[in-house]
C-alpha cells in the first residue's frame, strides 16, 4: 500500500522483538557489518508503517503492551571507550571527581534536612503541616481512558448489506438507521484454508465505509493498494482487524461493524475524516494464514549441479551439501526449489519468511529461523538485511522456496559476522510465506 493509501490498524511489529519485529540481532546471520556509530530508531518512527495508530497513543507492540521510546534497532560494530562519571576519557581511580562532589552535596542536603526536622518537631511535633500538602483542586484531572472493546457478536438489529465475491472490492450499502454500538463479526462466506490462530501471520484485503457519513475509507482494492499483513490477536492493529480474524479460516469473507472502541476510540481519525463517534464498516477477505513456525511444501525442482544440494527437514533447518571444489561465485545466483503461485514480491513490501543459512564452503549452518520457531519479517529493498536478500527475493512469488548463493560482496564482506568468516560466500534456503503492507 502506498503512502497515499492508508492501511487499517496500528503500528506494526516490532520491532521485535518477537517474530513481529526486525531487531538487528534477529537478522539472518546477525547485525549488518559496518564501522559507524550506533543507529537508534525510536518506535514512533518504526511503528507507523501500518498507518492507523490511534492519534496520541504510543505505538502498539506485539502482545498488546505499549512501549516507551526505547530503541528498537541497535546496529553497531564499534564500542565507545569507557568514560567516567564526569565524562573523562578514562575511568579515574576510586569514586572519581564527580563522586567526591556529589558526596559533598549529599552531606550538605542531609545536614539541612536534619535541621529542618529538628525545628519542626522541637515543640512536640504538633504544628500544622497541612500547608505542605498539594492542593488537590489545582492538580490536573487524569486523562479519561478509552472505552473497553465490547465483546464480539455475530449479528445486530441492523446490519449493512454487502454484495460481491471474495477477492474483489465489495459493495456496501449503509442502512438508514444508526448503528447500535455492537462489535459485529459475521462470516459472509467461509473459506477452506488454514484457521487463523493468535500469533498467526495473516494477510487480508478489505473494503471499508464510515457508517455515520456513508463515505468510503481507502481500500486495499484501490489503485496501488496492497493486502495488510500482521500477526493476529497481538494488538498490532485496531481490534476491527486484529481481533476480527482470529478463529476464522483463510479464504473467508467477513462483515465487521466496529464501534469507536473497536476502531480509533474517542479521538477518531481526523486525517481520514472519521469522527470520535463514528462506527466503521469493514468487509475483510482473509487471504492467507501462517503459523509462526509454518514451512512450505510442494513439488521440488532440484538445483543445478553447480549449486549446493538441499535436503528438506520439515520444520528443522535444511541440510545443505556443498559442491566439492566449487569456486566462490562473484555474482548472486538463485534457484527456485518450489514455485509458488502467489503474487510477485515487490520492493517495499513486507515479507514473512523462514530461512536456513549455511557457508558455501562446507555447508555449516550458521543461522535458521526454524531453530527459533519464529518466521522472520522485513521490507524487501529496505536495506534492513544483506543486499543478497534484498536483490534475490524481489520478484519471486509468494509460496516459493528459493535457494540463494550470495557472494561476500553482497553478504558480510571482508569483515564477516559471528560464525561467518571474512570473505565468506553464503547459501540461504528461503520459504516466502506471504507478503503485503506491514
Amino acid at each position: 500500500m502506498t503512502e497515499k493509501t492508508p492501511s487499517p490498524g496500528g503500528a506494526g511489529t516490532a520491532a521485535n522483538d518477537s517474530a513481529a519485529g526486525d531487531p538487528a540481532a534477529s537478522r539472518p546471520g546477525g547485525p549488518l557489518p559496518g564501522d559507524g556509530e550506533s543507529i537508534v530508531v525510536p518506535p514512533s518512527i518504526l511503528k507507523q508503517q501500518a498507518g492507523w495508530a490511534r492519534p496520541g497513543e504510543a505505538p502498539r507492540v506485539q502482545g498488546g503492551t505499549k512501549t516507551d521510546e526505547a530503541p528498537q534497532i541497535f546496529a553497531s560494530t564499534v564500542r565507545r571507550a569507557d568514560t567516567s562519571e564526569a565524562g573523562y576519557d578514562e575511568n579515574p581511580p576510586g569514586v572519581g571527581r564527580l563522586g567526591v562532589i556529589l558526596g559533598t552535596v549529599l552531606a550538605v542536603l542531609l545536614a539541612g534536612s536534619a535541621v529542618t526536622l529538628y525545628l519542626v518537631n522541637k515543640d512536640g511535633g504538633d504544628k500544622d503541616t497541612t500547608a505542605a500538602k498539594p492542593d488537590a483542586a489545582k492538580t490536573a484531572p487524569p486523562t479519561p481512558s478509552a472505552d473497553p472493546v465490547p465483546p464480539i457478536k455475530d449479528s445486530a438489529k441492523v446490519l449493512p448489506t454487502v454484495t460481491g465475491d471474495f477477492g474483489k472490492k465489495a459493495e456496501i450499502q449503509v442502512p438508514g438507521e444508526a448503528a447500535d454500538g455492537s462489535f459485529v463479526v459475521k462470516v459472509l462466506s467461509e473459506g477452506s484454508g488454514a484457521k487463523v490462530e493468535k500469533n498467526s501471520w495473516t494477510s487480508v484485503d478489505y473494503t471499508a465505509k464510515d457508517w455515520n457519513t456513508g463515505k468510503d475509507i481507502p481500500s486495499s482494492y484501490d489503485a496501488n493498494g496492497k493486502p495488510q499483513i500482521f500477526q493476529a490477536g497481538t494488538d498490532a492493529l485496531i481490534p476491527a482487524l486484529d481481533q476480527a480474524v482470529v478463529g476464522k479460516k483463510a479464504g473467508s469473507r467477513l462483515l465487521v461493524v466496529a464501534p469507536p472502541a473497536a476502531a480509533f476510540g474517542p479521538q477518531g481519525k481526523a486525517d481520514m475524516s472519521i469522527g470520535a463517534k463514528d462506527n466503521l464498516i469493514f468487509v475483510i477477505d482473509i487471504r492467507n494464514a501462517n503459523a509462526p513456525d509454518a514451512v512450505l511444501s510442494g513439488t521440488v525442482t532440484p538445483p543445478p549441479a553447480d549449486f549446493p544440494q538441499v535436503k528438506d527437514n520439515g520444520k528443522k533447518p535444511a541440510e545443505i551439501t556443498p559442491v566439492a571444489g566449487a569456486k566462490d561465485p562473484t555474482e548472486l545466483k538463485s534457484h527456485v526449489l518450489i514455485k509458488g503461485t502467489g503474487p510477485k514480491v515487490e520492493k517495499g513490501e513486507k515479507v514473512v519468511v523462514q530461512y536456513t543459512g549455511a557457508l558455501f564452503k562446507d555447508g555449516k549452518v550458521f543461522d535458521s529461523s526454524l531453530s527459533k520457531g519464529q518466521a522472520f519479517t522485513f521490507p524487501v529493498g529496505g536495506g534492513q538485511v544483506i543486499p543478497g536478500w534484498d536483490q534475490g527475493l524481489e520478484g519471486q512469488t509468494v509460496g516459493s522456496r528459493v535457494e540463494l548463493v550470495i557472494p561476500a560482496a553482497l553478504g558480510y564482506g571482508d569483515k564477516g559476522q559471528g560464525d561467518i568468516p571474512p570473505g565468506a560466500t553464503l547459501v540461504f534456503v528461503v520459504d516466502i510465506l506471504d507478503a503485503g503492507q506491514g
